[in-house]
């Protein structure tokens, strides 16, 4: 599941993945937040917490984010990505 961090600074997106993460996840909460920041600001800011192992990730959920990576190919100007597992 993914979910909206709150609180950021307003030109930030920021998303938790926590559980499996599918298809659906990224196309209702990743890629309408990936759109505000871009039609906002022309550039993105990212922040993805992994609360979840990687694993948990469906097929439908790696397609979709490449899809959204390269949409937005120009737009990425920042990305953080936080866990606590070892890569």
């Amino acid at each position: 599941m993914l979910s909206e961090i709150p609180n950021l600074p307003d030109y930030v997106f920021g998303v938790k993945a926590t559980g499996e993460v599918t298809a659906d996840d990224l196309k209702n909460t990743l890629l309408p937040g990936l759109e505000a920041s871009t039609n906002k600001y022309n550039e993105i800011y990212y922040i993805l917490v992994l609360e979840t192992k990687v694993e948990n990730f469906t097929a439908g959920a790696w397609y979709q984010d490449m899809v959204a990576g390269l949409k937005h190919l120009t737009a990425w100007k920042k990305m953080a990505i936080v866990s606590d597992q070892k890569a």
